[in-house]
């Protein structure tokens, strides 16, 4: 073996730096496959997501009364398109939960789900992504839609409104790219389901080349519709529609995968060019040794870059498998977000971040080990022999004064011997707190907008009319029944027990001057100024004339707080006032919030069908105690209520996860650096800690040395990254909401205050102080006689 090939090998018996070489490598590599695999899976989620499942560019449904199964399949080559799917039998019934371990209490009946009979998962056009359980292969079986699933596995669902009233027992969870339904069956379980031939209707999947734009949709629209029966096309939903709602949430993550991605990256050079240049460069007296027995100045360079590649390669390869296995339930998370297949982290962010990671290492070794090896032969060896002048002793002497222990003292003054050290841990923490605090930051200004969204849907409990089939040889109730049943309705809830107060809400669609196509409104009838929406500005309506209207409303329209704007119905308007922005992300904001006294001008007909009124209880009544004791009054009445239930946006969920994730391998990843720049500075300063221990220092007093030795530096950090923080959080919040479509309230954004300030700048403390803990410990138990012989 050559001399330089010993050298290499000898790096090995260098235990601690090569260990703290591996690990560091590893997670600075395992930071940067997550962060850079998952900006490019955020880039394009859905379609990644619509390419692997082979999504439906076209999803269309036809009446069964109007059509057969042969002319909807027909339709396929009249239409043009490269591949299809169906036709598939389709019913709408409503589920009504029993026995079997639902979440939601036996006896529910939920609104009307889009049953579809299908053979199997697989398919040429909308292949399903089975996330729990299994495909639905026997009577009595149903797979849910996992993105829209109320259930889970086990459960146990009858249709009161299909023939005999079968129960079927939910036995998967599926997940459809393009949401071509709500649950699946056999074909011959939504057969006898659908009960006559001509009952319900059919779906038919298509795939086209040329999907670009809505003008070549509406194209192969017309084609399917020209293809059957007049009327026979209920409806069709194209992939654009599905893929610019994807989008808008997949450029939610961007703003903050980006800032997280930028952050673990500079985190990642920073302490592997630390790591390895200190290691080369405590190896200096030992490279005068080597070039004293004749070797060149070339091979030490070789050799040592060589010594550390071999660390960091173990290191390297480690981090990808970790960061790989890192990614796997964060993409979970986002995939749930998306609605899309499970993604991955693209093979090559695999490849690439590794070779830049073992790069970086090799040129940050050679320079530092270039140098040592330029070293006349004699300032080599005198390296760690003789102390550099005039090197923090101003600091010792004046600290020294100061009424400290004296191993405080030294520890406050070791920084200034070795500023360039001390600023590269000043540096480590400084990006680990500035992550921590714009972590800490996200968590709550998401839940703060989790809690905003919620206010949409106020109340303990939620009573609906028309909840629920007629039963067995009774008629469904004529309006007037119905509307005499909504007010009965109304009645009870006031009359039940532990009510405190109540309103109700019903929706219609309204032209509204500025926008092209009908908007939703949703119509308030009672008292609502205690569950108003989270307003962004202005205010809540108090009266009638006035409205409330999201931010997608205002772009839209060009409007502002304060402007008027036109409601029409069949030929009557009413002028309204725009009073208040809400938080509100539904129906890409074209969503007008009004009370009913507002509306009575145009004469508009309310439904008392799907009529909510949304109830708060009195303090300390149970709400599901109640549910049950009002749904014993409203079941005559073709209604029912049920305990509302937070809403948990599966989107929340992912950017807490993926922000938790990144949050604690940064602080990881800071403390390596801090770490090894200590084990660092304690080698080289052995001989001082036993000048030391030999003058009465105790292992307890060393410790406190080497602990306060990065106190300063930390709190330093602390101070400076905690306000960076603030200002990236402060700059990726809004862009976040800008790219949702909305405004966010100021306070969702000011959610700094002194109780989380102070606590974060001790987290750079707290940060150098867990990564200086190691080697305080070692320094403390290293013998007096050890450390005075050791140079």
């Amino acid at each position: 073996m050559s001399g330089v090939g010993r050298i290499v090998r000898a790096g090995g018996r260098r235990r601690v730096q090569s260990v703290v070489m591996a690990l560091t490598t590893l997670l600075a590599v395992s930071a940067s496959v997550l962060a850079a695999g998952l900006l490019v899976a955020s880039q394009a989620p859905f379609d990644t997501g619509f390419a692997k499942q082979q999504g439906a560019h076209l999803t269309a449904a036809f009446d069964a009364k109007l059509v057969t199964a042969d002319a909807v399949a027909a339709t396929a080559g009249a239409s043009g398109a490269t591949a299809t799917a169906g036709p598939f039998r389709t019913v709408s019934l409503r589920p009504t939960t029993t026995g079997g371990g639902n979440r939601i209490p036996p006896g529910i009946t939920l609104p009307p789900a889009a049953l579809v009979g299908r053979a199997d998962a697989a398919g040429p056009v909308d292949r399903l992504d089975l996330t729990e359980g299994r495909w639905a292969t026997a009577t009595g079986e149903i797979v849910w839609s996992a993105g829209r699933s109320p259930f889970q596995v086990g459960d146990r669902l009858t249709f009161q409104d299909a023939p005999g009233s079968p129960t079927l027992t939910v036995v998967g969870l599926a997940r459809s790219v393009g949401g071509s339904g709500e649950a699946w069956t056999t074909p011959e379980q939504l057969a006898a389901m659908a009960g006559a031939a001509d009952t319900g209707g059919y779906q038919m999947l298509y795939r086209f080349t040329d999907v670009a734009t809505e003008a070549q949709m509406t194209a192969h629209r017309t084609a399917v519709a020209a293809a059957v029966p007049a009327d026979a096309l209920t409806g069709a939903t194209s992939y654009l529609t599905v893929k610019h709602a994807a989008e808008r949430e997949a450029a939610t993550f961007v703003p903050f995968v980006v800032a997280f991605g930028v952050l673990g990256l500079c985190m990642s050079v920073l302490i592997i060019g630390v790591v390895v240049s200190g290691s080369v460069g405590a190896a200096t007296r030992r490279i005068g040794i080597l070039k004293a027995v004749g070797f060149t100045p070339a091979q030490v360079t070789r050799a040592y870059v060589g010594q550390a590649l071999i660390p960091a390669t173990v290191g390297t390869v480690l981090g990808v498998v970790l960061g790989n296995l890192a990614a796997v339930p964060v993409l979970q998370n986002e995939s749930d977000a998306f609605d899309t297949a499970p993604m991955t982290i693209e093979p090559w962010v695999s490849v690439v971040v590794p070779l830049v990671a073992l790069v970086a290492v090799a040129v940050t070794a050679f320079f530092p080990a270039l140098r040592a090896g330029r070293l006349q032969t004699v300032a080599a060896l005198s390296v760690g022999r003789t102390p550099v002048a005039g090197r923090g002793r101003t600091a010792r002497r004046v600290l020294g004064r100061l009424p400290l222990p004296r191993p405080v003292s030294l520890g406050l003054a070791n920084p200034f011997t070795s500023p360039s050290r001390s600023a590269t841990i000043v540096a480590a923490v400084a990006l680990g707190a500035l992550g921590v605090t714009f972590g800490v930051g996200l968590a709550t200004s998401l839940a703060d907008i989790q809690e905003g969204l919620n206010r949409r849907n106020a109340g303990a409990v939620v009573a609906h009319a028309g909840m629920g089939p007629p039963k067995a040889g009774q008629l469904p109730p004529t309006p007037e029944e119905a509307a005499g049943n909504l007010a009965k309705m109304t009645a009870a809830v006031k009359a039940q027990p532990g009510t405190r107060r109540s309103y109700s809400t019903t929706e219609i669609e309204l032209g509204v001057s500025g926008l092209t196509g009908a908007a939703r409104v949703i119509v308030f009838d009672g008292d609502s100024s205690w569950a108003s929406y989270e307003m962004i500005s202005g205010k809540w309506f108090d009266g009638p004339g006035q409205i409330v209207v999201p931010t997608g409303f205002l772009t839209a329209t060009g409007l502002r707080v304060g402007d008027t704007a036109t409601l029409s119905d069949a030929g009557k308007s009413v002028r309204v006032r725009i009073v208040g922005e809400s938080l509100d992300l539904s129906e890409d904001g074209r969503v007008v919030v009004t009370d009913k006294a507002t509306l009575a001008d145009l004469g508009t007909t309310f439904e008392p069908f799907g009529v909510e009124l949304h109830i708060d209880l009195n303090d300390g009544v149970s709400a599901q105690s109640y549910v049950e004791q009002l749904n014993a009054v409203l079941e005559p009445l073709s209604a029912g209520a049920e305990v509302n239930v937070a809403e948990i946006s599966s989107t929340v969920v992912a950017m807490d996860t993926l922000a938790a994730t990144l949050t604690v391998m940064l602080v990881v990843v800071a403390g390596m650096g801090v770490l090894n720049t200590v084990v660092l500075d304690t080698r080289e300063r052995v001989h001082d800690l036993g000048v030391f221990k030999a003058l009465g220092m105790s292992p307890r007093q060393t410790v406190s040395m080497v602990l306060t030795s990065v106190a300063g530096t930390g709190l330093l950090a602390g101070a400076i990254g905690v306000p960076v923080g603030i200002l990236l959080h402060h700059a990726v919040l809004p862009a976040m909401g800008r790219a949702a479509g909305t405004g966010l309230p100021t306070s969702y954004i000011e959610v700094y205050g002194p109780l989380m300030v102070v606590p974060l700048v001790l987290g750079g403390l707290a940060i150098a102080g867990c990564g200086a803990l190691l080697p305080a410990g070692w320094a403390a138990r290293i013998r007096t006689a050890t450390a005075l012989r050791t140079e």
